[in-house]
């Protein structure tokens, strides 16, 4: 009886998760309807699933009907490297108007990176902007390329990897979205690899190279201060 209960436990929570896995890649919400197709239950499950989750605010109901995460959801993600955040969300802020890019802090989870913070300048009339949460392989894009540098070199790495490790500082073009180039630099607070990154990104045609220099020393302060 008690191994029972405790599957049944297992799987209400394991689809309780799959639940707000769904909404995340539908930040305009779904009925109940399509989240029971999408989850491939019937109404009345998806409904109990909703309860609960609704009660801890992990999700919410908009006007319309549909589902939506929840602010609970942002409570808890300010708790996720709360020190890593603190010291470098003044140093990314500072960093977006001197090179007049969006900056971003970023870490690693297992073989993807996710986007921690976001910073957009607030000097530029036109800039990319995107959410945090976001994440990617982190064999692509700037500070995934970054993060990997700063592991020993391996046989079979992309070439990006290696150059990146020679300079100190790895770049990417369109990888993620098309025109949009970065470049990305790793916290380095041991002679381990890293598991935190920073970059600058941007959409127009400078030298990537022109913005390198100030994005190392902004991954230097904030390494600094962690130590």
């Amino acid at each position: 009886m008690t191994a029972d209960r405790s599957s049944t436990h297992s799987l209400t929570l394991e689809r309780g998760l799959r639940v707000l896995s769904v909404l995340a890649e539908r930040p305009d919400g779904l009925t109940v309807s399509d989240l029971a197709k999408a989850m491939r239950t019937h109404r009345a499950g998806t409904y109990r699933l909703l309860g609960p989750l609704a009660e801890q605010r992990l999700v919410s109901r908009a006007a319309d009907g549909r589902y939506v995460l929840g602010l609970g959801l942002v409570e808890l993600a300010s708790h996720v490297r709360p020190r890593l955040q603190e010291v470098a969300t003044p140093v990314l802020r500072e960093l977006a108007d001197q090179v007049r890019a969006t900056t971003a802090l970023t870490v690693r989870d297992g073989d993807e990176a996710v986007v921690l913070t976001v910073l957009e300048p607030r000097n530029t009339h036109m800039h990319l902007a995107y959410r945090p949460g976001l994440r990617h392989p982190v064999t692509v894009a700037a500070p995934g390329i970054a993060l990997l540098a700063s592991e020993p070199p391996h046989p079979s790495e992309r070439p990006a990897v290696t150059e990146a490790r020679r300079r100190g500082w790895a770049v990417s073009t369109s990888e993620l979205l098309h025109g949009a180039t970065g470049i990305g630099v790793a916290i380095r607070t041991s002679p381990t690899p890293a598991d935190a990154a920073i970059s600058a990104v941007w959409v127009d045609d400078r030298d990537p190279a022109s913005a390198a220099s100030a994005v190392i020393e902004a991954a230097r302060r904030i390494a600094a201060a962690l130590r």
